[in-house]
């Protein structure tokens, strides 16, 4: 039976002229647009694209006019493969390549067995069972029927973890952790969907303890560890404390702080402009004089090794 894996994510524009087509089906996302009515939906997702795609283009535009976040999937897809010995395809959500586009040339290659497995650590409503349902669509709509195994979170892997550890202290290039904050940084949600019952808040705060028991293991000690939210949109309730509150906080009494942001695996949007320039802005600001944004597990060997370990581990289950 031939095999296959696809890496789902949210995507990026991959220059600015993509940004709105990003935005608009974003928004045109019903688990990211919660109302109800679909003409209603339509109609705050084209104020928020109408009123945003400036401001978000500017942003593309001072990381090089581009999303990083397929190239580095690409190259991590690659090494994947090589691993595993079996092609490994990338659909994304809301920009190209698109899960028709990959159901298409899943089914010329004759594909018979696939594997799941969206780019989010946790679980959540908006990203892993949007991405999820994006594909079993495009399945149905092309009469593509393969044997499919999904790999909804994967927080807890032991594999995982340890690349992360190894990351902050990478970032820590040798320096004495107790002489700064360690905060994780997570894309925020509204809260609304969280009440509704999204695990993701909870799979966040179970993440930050299983790492801070990594540190303490591996003797790495910071000052404090805090758990912080970034990406807010807009005048509901969000989940919090937010970054810039946090950061804020903790500059009263240090001023080194080492940010991390755990729910993303490949670096994007929110983490090269967000966290490295517009959080790096408020650090200094708030005369915080050491600030360091550690990178994603991005297309590292490391990483797709962790990759292939769980996927393998899902199917030796099933």
């Amino acid at each position: 039976m031939k095999k296959s894996v696809v890496l789902l994510n949210m995507g990026g524009p991959s220059n600015l002229g993509e940004v709105r087509t990003f935005l608009k089906n974003m928004f045109a996302d019903p688990n990211i647009l919660t109302v109800k009515s679909s003409a209603l939906r339509w109609l705050i997702g084209t104020i928020i694209v109408l009123t945003r795609t400036k401001n978000a283009q500017s942003h593309y535009a001072l990381i090089g006019g581009s999303s990083p976040l397929l190239p580095l999937t690409e190259k991590l897809a690659a090494k994947l493969s090589s691993l595993m010995d079996e092609k490994v395809y990338i659909a994304m959500r809301y920009v190209p390549p698109f899960s028709k586009e990959v159901v298409k040339a899943m089914m010329e290659d004759e594909v018979q067995e696939v594997v799941l497995l969206p780019m989010y650590p946790h679980y959540s409503t908006t990203t892993t069972k949007s991405s999820i349902e994006d594909f079993y669509k495009a399945t149905l709509e092309m009469g593509y029927h393969p044997k499919v195994h999904t790999i909804e979170r994967f927080y807890k892997k032991r594999a995982f973890n340890e690349l992360i550890v190894e990351k902050i202290k990478e970032t820590l290039a040798g320096e004495d952790a107790e002489d700064f904050d360690l905060v994780f940084s997570a894309h925020s949600l509204p809260q609304k969907i969280i009440d509704a019952g999204d695990s993701y808040e909870k799979e966040i705060e179970e993440h930050v303890q299983i790492l801070e028991g990594l540190l303490y293991s591996e003797g790495v000690h910071f000052r404090k560890t805090h758990l912080a939210y970034q990406s807010k949109l807009g005048p509901m309730k969000w989940i919090g404390p937010s970054l810039g509150d946090m950061l804020t906080k903790i500059s009263a009494s240090n001023k080194k702080v080492l940010v991390y942001p755990i729910a993303f695996t490949v670096d994007n949007v929110e983490t090269a402009y967000e966290l490295d320039i517009e959080y790096r802005e408020i650090a200094e600001e708030l005369k915080i004089e050491d600030y360091r944004v550690v990178s994603c597990p991005n297309d590292s060997e490391d990483f797709a090794r962790a990759l292939a370990e769980i996927i393998d581990e899902k199917m030796g289950t099933e």
